[in-house]
């Protein structure tokens, strides 16, 4: 085919030096995925956004038409029909034509993915979390090893440590400005998100697919998808020590229809750390309830409190300091750093506490969906893998039970 024929001739020009044009391609083309590919041409200036990827046609369509109409990008966009691949395997004549490839699909996909693109020799940035299940993480923690020997960028998507409120609160707190901390409260309390209804013809896996966020096997649950962003903000500030245990709760109160999966909609989880401390982890997305996305650290010697707005970075001790200094765009400096280590030749590998923040999100979901004490060691060897035996679009995938705590075995 003259796809297959185009990527063979791109092969030996794949790699791109240091000076010379990085030749970008999307994999995943959703709305977190057009946002990276935006980030990701104004992040350096001779980049192309060369090739895309997604299992439908017309959300590549979309992206593609959505990122052609700014007049800042469309010069560096050159993605014509022959590089414009839909399907399961899509991937991986993206892989082959690129330089730096964007990761943003269901994390389901997460560590096939990235696995293929490392092991092609290729930067990656990966949006959070990495997976949806411990042989996910493990996959990713072997897959990033071997980032590190081949010397290629790995950024996460994890994008509070890429913000200039977090990066000097979080670093005051690990130099014991409120001494030692003792509690961690992490409240990510939002509305709804979007649905998707099932259409007449859809398929199982098609309407999974387009409905992805309600689907544990693809998304992880809420407190996997998103709640991860606080959860790894807590990790940071304890210096990425995990915690030993959690024990936690959770339901659907609202989102009990079938469009909505097996989902739930809240979770609360106390995880304990090895020295004692405790992180409060509590996240709903409800209508028409109190909004608050926020981290409060309490210590021997005060407290703090890590929001995402202006003057949302505090630390109350015997005096109170707030954090007064330059803002930025979060998701814009993590490739503007991104891009940058590929160019100086110094690699960033966030592979660890990528992988170490999904599994402390998955613990956490272990332990509400089975009503169990999980400890790391459990969590860290579950056996539990969420990966279907192959990807195909007439496949039966029935929904599955929601799980009940108490009834729901841990595997």
């Amino acid at each position: 085919m003259m796809a297959t024929a185009l990527i063979a001739q791109l092969g030996e020009s794949a790699h791109a030096q240091n000076t010379g044009t990085l030749r970008i391609g999307l994999i995943g083309c959703g709305g977190r995925g057009s946002g990276a590919a935006d980030q990701a041409l104004k992040a350096d200036k001779n980049v192309q956004l060369w090739a895309m990827a997604d299992a439908f046609e017309d959300r590549l369509s979309l992206s593609l038409s959505s990122l052609q109409k700014d007049p800042a990008l469309a010069p560096k966009i050159d993605v014509p029909q022959e590089r414009q691949f839909v399907g399961f395997d899509a991937y991986k004549k993206v892989i082959a034509a690129c330089d730096v490839v964007l990761l943003c699909t269901p994390p389901q996909f997460r560590p096939l993915h990235l696995k293929a693109a490392v092991d092609a020799g290729r930067h990656v940035f990966a949006e959070k979390p990495v997976a949806v299940d411990a042989p996910g993480v493990r996959s990713v923690l072997a897959t990033c090893k071997l980032a590190k020997q081949k010397k290629l960028s790995v950024v996460s998507g994890l994008c509070l440590r890429y913000d200039n409120g977090f990066r000097e609160t979080v670093r005051r707190l690990q130099e014991g400005e409120i001494g030692e901390i003792t509690t961690l409260i992490a409240n990510d309390y939002r509305g709804p998100i979007w649905v998707k209804p099932r259409q007449p013809g859809w398929s199982d896996m098609v309407w999974q697919m387009r409905n992805w966020y309600y689907f544990t096997w693809l998304s992880g649950d809420f407190n996997v998808e998103q709640h991860i962003h606080f959860l790894d903000a807590c990790s940071w500030i304890m210096k990425d020590a995990p915690p030993v245990s959690a024990v936690a709760m959770g339901g659907r109160q609202q989102r009990t229809g079938p469009e909505f999966g097996h989902i739930y909609d809240h979770f609360s989880v106390t995880y304990e750390f090895a020295g004692g401390a405790k992180l409060l982890s509590n996240c709903r997305q409800q209508v028409g309830c109190k909004n608050e996305m926020s981290t409060q650290v309490f210590g021997t010697k005060g407290r703090a409190q890590l929001a995402e707005r202006r003057k949302g970075m505090r630390i109350q001790t015997s005096k109170e300091w707030i954090y007064d200094g330059p803002e930025n765009q979060m998701y814009q400096t993590e490739h503007d750093e991104f891009f940058a280590s590929i160019r100086n030749g110094q690699p960033l590998n966030n592979g660890e506490y990528m992988a170490r923040s999904t599994l402390i999100a998955i613990m956490g979901r272990m332990a509400a969906y089975t009503g169990q004490t999980i400890t790391w060691e459990m969590a860290l060897n579950s056996q539990e893998d969420l990966t279907p035996p192959h990807y195909d679009w007439d496949m039966e995938l029935p929904l599955s039970p929601i799980a009940v705590p108490g009834q729901t075995k841990f595997l």
